[in-house]
C-alpha cells in the first residue's frame, strides 16, 4: 500500500514540519486528519488542501490532553473508515541552561514532548490492533544525538521519546505496528520563537536562518517512510543541513 489512499493523522499540524507534512502527504494522495491548538490555521490549511483536490479534516488538539488525541483518532476513523498512520509531531523547545531554566518550562517540555507522544500512542494502538496494521511516526531531534549547552532538558525529553519508540519497535515485531523515528536538525520553523531569554532566542533564530533547511525536507522523509511496503520498516531517519556540525 503506497501513500496514496492512506489515512494519516498529524499533530502539531498548524505550522512548520507538521504543516509541511500535511501538504506533502495530501499532494501524494493521502487523506489527512490534522490536529493542533491553533484552529484558525488548521481550518485555512484544510481549505487549501481541499482546493487542490485533497481530502482533509481538522481537529483541535492539545497533546497534553489524552482525550484530544482520542478525538483525533476517532475523527479519522469516522471520516475515512480507518487510520493507517499517526505522525507525532507536536513539540516545544524552551531552551536555556539548566541553571537558568524553570520548573514550568521543564514541565511543559515533558508534558508536550514526552507525554504528548505517549497520549498519541495510547490512543492509536487499539485501532491499529483492531485493523491488523498501523504505523507510528514520531518526530524526535538531533538535539538528542549531540548534547550541547542550553538544550539539556529539551534533549532529555527527545531521548526519552527515542527510547520509548525503540521499546515499542521491539514489542511490535509481530508485524502489526511499524515505528519510525525522524530526527531533524536545524529546520526553519517557529520552534525557537518561544525561548524566553532574548540572547538565547536570537542566537537560535540566527542559527536557523543561517543553517536551517525547509520543513518540506523533513516532510518528504516522513512520506518516504510511510510509502514503504507493509513488511518494510524505516526505523530511524536523521535529516539535517549538510553544514550542521
Amino acid at each position: 500500500m503506497s501513500t496514496r489512499g492512506k489515512v494519516v493523522a498529524v499533530t502539531g499540524a498548524s505550522s512548520g514540519i507538521g504543516e509541511a507534512t500535511a501538504r506533502v502527504l495530501a499532494e501524494q494522495g493521502a487523506l489527512v486528519v490534522l490536529g493542533a491548538r491553533r484552529t484558525e490555521r488548521l481550518d485555512r490549511l484544510v481549505a487549501e488542501i481541499e482546493a487542490d483536490g485533497g481530502q482533509a479534516r481538522a481537529v483541535r488538539v492539545d497533546v497534553t490532553e489524552p482525550a484530544d488525541l482520542e478525538r483525533l483518532v476517532d475523527t479519522a476513523v469516522e471520516a475515512f473508515g480507518r487510520l493507517d498512520v499517526l505522525v507525532n509531531n507536536a513539540g516545544v523547545g524552551l531552551i536555556a541552561t539548566v541553571e537558568d531554566g524553570t520548573l514550568a518550562d521543564w514541565s511543559a517540555m515533558i508534558d508536550v514532548n514526552v507525554k504528548g507522544v505517549l497520549h498519541g500512542i495510547a490512543a492509536v494502538l487499539p485501532v491499529f490492533r483492531r485493523q491488523g496494521r498501523g504505523h507510528v511516526v514520531t518526530v524526535v531531534s538531533t538535539s538528542g544525538l549531540k548534547i550541547v549547552p542550553t538544550q539539556a532538558v529539551y534533549a532529555g525529553t527527545k531521548n526519552a521519546v527515542r527510547t520509548i519508540m525503540e521499546g515499542l519497535r521491539q514489542e511490535s515485531t509481530d508485524g502489526v505496528v511499524r515505528t519510525t523515528s525522524v530526527s531533524p536538525g536545524y529546520v526553519r520553523t517557529e520552534l525557537v520563537d518561544s525561548i524566553d531569554d532574548p540572547a538565547t532566542r536570537h542566537a537560535a533564530q540566527q542559527a536557523m536562518a543561517d543553517l536551517g533547511i525547509a520543513p518540506e525536507a523533513v516532510a518528504r522523509a516522513i512520506a518516504f517512510a510511510i510509502d514503504q511496503p507493509d513488511d518494510v520498516e524505516i526505523g530511524d531517519l536523521t535529516i539535517r543541513p549538510v553544514r550542521q556540525g
